[in-house]
């Protein structure tokens, strides 16, 4: 992706953890350098047994009507909570967490606990997270906090999705505080991003409810990892959202994300094809594991089938993180090659990232072949849709949500302390 965006300043893990323990196999990781699976991540995981000691982190049950209550989750016969947010299906006892760290069960309900507590707050160019056919040039007031519900081994961000701290660094924003800020920052909308929007699903619903209510537009940016039945409401409040394809194979999805790619998919169909959601997609080009050409096609075929021509898609390259320290850095050509097999496919909207690539970052007209938006990394350089969204020259509509004049905000990425405007 257009490099995930780095978090304005401050990582897998399975579920069932006590709530003051780290997992074991993050400890094993760091005494070895590295994570090496033997086996791939579970899919509905088994939480152990609590701790033999009794000891909790949490002794008190939620408050009825506490908006950080877990809104898919359902009582087992032995007692135990299931979350029903993503396809995992973590199965918790009193006092464990799950896989993404954040939920756990609290005297026999699932809470999310990192619901109002975030991770930190910045200005951001909307083509950042990206998306090049919804408001281009406008600055995004963008936050996130910890966890994750994947496991991907190239985690850009894992120092907020893994992190094992999150409450000593987090900062405390409330839905109608983000509303505020963003206000007064200057922002046109707001970005759930840096870590993965669907595990606080209920905050970042709750905020872009409040966002609605003030014509604040609201982006998701999201791997696609959720359960069907949450579906509807998380995306009933989105205007938009980045969705990630991390790659078009299963063997590469279990192995080094500790996802299913069917799952996914089934999220990316639905959110194009079943909800106002203007969607954007990525792909991170990891060399020797999702891009090869059949790969690429298939990928490509698939997009144009079940999602039509018109969804942007953007390649985007890796560069050595987290447990892939020992690939190589995605070269420019193969972005380059994997943009001409999608055009090949039939695929009209096709974007670069995290490269200089004038050409892979302009939006074409489809029909004539004009030079509509021209972007210099996030910076727009040249502007000819018209305002109803048309190529001048031969009057195409071109897909996407748009301005009268583009917004001029550039690349900068400007953090933002948000108890400025709430006078915390």
């Amino acid at each position: 992706m257009h490099e995930r965006e780095s978090q304005p300043s401050h990582g897998s893990t399975d579920a069932g953890q006590p709530l003051d323990q780290p997992h074991p196999d993050e400890v094993a990781a760091s005494m070895r350098g590295g994570f090496q699976p033997t086996s791939p991540f579970p899919h509905t995981y088994e939480a152990p047994s609590p701790r033999s000691d009794g000891r909790r982190e949490v002794t008190t049950g939620p408050v009825p009507g506490d908006p950080a209550i877990g809104r898919w989750q359902h009582r087992l016969e032995d007692g135990r909570v299931q979350c029903d947010l993503c396809p995992r299906g973590c199965k918790l006892r009193d006092g464990q967490r799950g896989f993404c760290f954040v939920r756990s069960n609290h005297n026999g309900v699932i809470m999310l606990d990192t619901y109002g507590r975030s991770s930190g707050f910045a200005l951001d160019p909307v083509e950042k997270k990206p998306l090049n056919h919804w408001h281009p040039g406008t600055a995004i007031l963008s936050f996130g906090t910890a966890g994750c519900n994947s496991g991907c081994r190239f985690c850009q961000n894992w120092d907020i999705s893994r992190s094992r701290i999150w409450d000593t660094y987090a900062v405390d924003a409330q839905p109608d505080d983000i509303v505020y800020a963003v206000k007064g920052c200057g922002a046109s909308s707001v970005a759930f991003t840096y870590n993965d929007s669907i595990v606080f699903a209920e905050y970042a619903i709750d905020t872009a409810h409040a966002c609605r209510d003030h014509g604040i537009g609201t982006v998701a940016v999201t791997a696609g990892y959720m359960s069907a039945c949450a579906r509807p409401e998380f995306y009933r409040y989105m205007d938009a959202a980045n969705i990630d394809l991390k790659g078009f194979t299963e063997d590469f999805y279990w192995h080094d994300t500790g996802t299913h790619l069917a799952d996914v998919l089934a999220t990316i169909d639905y959110a194009v094809n079943g909800t106002d959601t203007w969607v954007e997609l990525t792909t991170l080009l990891i060399p020797g594991h999702n891009d090869d050409d059949r790969t690429l096609h298939a990928e490509c075929a698939w997009l144009r089938e079940h999602c039509g021509r018109d969804v942007p898609l953007h390649f985007s390259a890796f560069h050595p993180d987290y447990r892939m320290r020992d690939v190589p850095p995605t070269p420019k050509e193969r972005l380059l090659h994997a943009r001409r097999i999608a055009l090949q496919e039939g695929l009209r909207y096709v974007y670069t990232g995290n490269v200089s690539d004038r050409d892979g970052g302009t939006t074409y007209c489809p029909s004539c072949g004009a030079r509509l938006i021209e972007r210099d990394w996030y910076d727009i350089t040249g502007y000819r849709l018209t305002a109803d969204g048309t190529c001048p020259d031969c009057g195409a509509i071109i897909p996407g949500v748009w301005d009268e004049h583009p917004g001029t905000f550039g690349g900068m990425h400007v953090p933002v302390d948000i108890r400025r405007y709430t006078g915390r």
